[in-house]
């Protein structure tokens, strides 16, 4: 053999172990993310190949697939009261991928999870049948609550306090999940995301929002564990009005005549006092009020239920003013409204907070568990005496105070108001916010709820806690407690 043939077979061989080679690294080693690229068509294709598995609403599914026609997309999703559930399910588009329960279950809802795979599956590469997810939501409490809302701008949040349990979950204005499900539904998909509204944003668990007033309830709470008063019964050092420290600004309460001037921490979430809470931040320090608030789940920037919810924040590096301003829930103080309803669910709940969660269980075609999420998962967060004075005070807020509105007849009822100022010099409409629970001596049942209204369209002298938000709370209240 010449050396010049040589040459080539040398140079041949060599071509073929790098192909090879290069072969055996997309197999190995890329493989995954090349399968997992959503320019994959296969990937698509193998998803809506057959009707998805589903989401599970009170045992009956709240999800399906319809058949398409033509394309080679066999299947897509299809949503039954889509709008009712949408802040729940989430959407499966064809066009747009997935998000919440449908994205973070879509491999189990399309069948592709390993663990849906018997051996000979694996073997076969043959797709298993869907699985499916398995809510806690109570179809009475999701529809209550999305009733009561209505056209507002808002959102509503139950939770069972012994068990964590999320028994509804609502944002408004809503959409339908099917109107996006397809390729061809890109009118809708832009109405959608150029609507000033914002129904693709669930307001429950992702926009943390000032939660004004009614963060005086964990404010209330640092105070009581730290010892700097003794009850809810004990009068405040609290000058009304009270002046800003730093500054020449005095802080008013929304009611001149309410009785406010060193007010009891029980009068004060009655009146909704901002002299006291104000006072009380800046004797605590933001430190300690921030250690509270993180007890209760602000700051927490992996709160999945599963879905993950935006962190509700409570600020640090602040001066005292700012810090006072805090202690209203106002300055950089936000909260979702799963935040302020997991508030009251730990006072409800005697000091204990059991991990909410929407979903119980997720299950192969057979019924067999994949996940399951145990109710009562707890952690306490305020010592049991803490909690009764709480749950006192907050009662009386509803029996004599800013939210009778919230009031069912023969049931305990405790809640919080609130009203919390935004925009350029408090310019814009306020929010709206309530937090509450509720308990029914006869049956045991409890729930704590948690309602925004971000925008009523009312007049800015007609928001309030009590007039727009605590009708919604007492209304999903009566229906999870039936």
């Amino acid at each position: 053999m010449n050396k010049t043939i040589r040459r080539a077979s040398v140079f041949s061989l060599l071509l073929v172990l790098a192909l090879l080679g290069r072969a055996t690294w997309v197999q190995v080693y890329e493989g995954k993310a090349l399968a997992d690229d959503k320019n994959n068509r296969r990937k698509a294709m193998a998803q809506y190949a057959q009707p998805l598995g589903n989401i599970i609403v009170a045992g009956s599914p709240v999800t399906g697939s319809k058949e398409t026609e033509g394309g080679d997309l066999a299947y897509k999703r299809d949503y039954t009261d889509g709008e009712l559930y949408s802040a729940v399910t989430g959407y499966s588009s064809q066009a747009y991928g997935a998000t919440q329960l449908e994205g973070i279950y879509a491999d189990v809802l399309d069948g592709t999870d390993t663990r849906l795979k018997n051996p000979l599956d694996a073997l076969t590469g043959k797709q298993q049948e869907p699985g499916d997810v398995l809510t806690t939501i109570d179809p009475a409490v999701q529809k209550a609550a999305s009733k009561a809302l209505g056209d507002t701008k808002g959102a509503a949040v139950a939770i069972d306090p012994k068990t964590g349990r999320i028994l509804g979950l609502v944002s408004t204005p809503s959409y339908d999940p099917s109107a996006i499900a397809g390729l061809t539904d890109g009118d809708t998909w832009q109405k959608l995301t150029e609507d000033e509204d914002k129904p693709l944003v669930n307001r429950a668990l992702r926009q943390p929002l000032p939660p004004g007033s009614t963060f005086k309830l964990v404010v209330a709470a640092a105070a009581l564990e730290d010892g700097l008063y003794g009850s809810v019964d004990t009068a405040t050092d609290s000058p009304n009005p009270y002046r800003l420290p730093g500054s020449t600004r005095y802080l008013e309460n929304e009611n001149p005549s309410a009785p406010c001037e060193n007010a009891t921490l029980r009068t004060a979430l009655q009146y909704s006092c901002n002299n006291v809470f104000a006072k009380i931040a800046v004797d605590l320090g933001q430190e300690k009020v921030k250690a509270t608030a993180e007890k209760f789940g602000f700051n927490d920037e992996q709160q999945d239920v599963p879905v993950r919810a935006y962190p509700s924040v409570y600020p640090s590096g602040m001066d005292k003013a700012q810090t006072a301003l805090t202690g209203i829930g106002q300055f950089d103080v936000t909260a979702t409204p799963l935040q302020m309803a997991m508030v009251s669910a730990a006072i409800a709940n005697d000091g204990l907070m059991a991990a909410p969660h929407m979903v119980s269980k997720v299950v192969d075609s057979d019924g067999d568990t994949l996940d399951s999420f145990e109710d009562g998962d707890t952690e306490r967060i305020v010592s049991s005496a803490t909690a009764e004075q709480l749950r006192s005070a907050m009662v009386t807020v509803v029996d004599k105070g800013t939210g009778s509105n919230a009031a069912i007849p023969g049931t305990e009822v405790g809640g919080k108001t609130g009203t919390a100022q935004h925009g350029e010099n408090n310019s814009k409409t306020p929010y709206a916010w309530f937090t509450s629970y509720a308990k029914d001596a006869d049956t045991g049942k409890e729930v704590a709820v948690a309602v925004l209204i971000e925008d009523s369209g009312a007049a800015r002298s007609e928001v309030s806690g009590n007039g727009l938000a605590a009708p919604v709370a007492q209304k999903m209240m009566k229906a999870a407690l039936k």
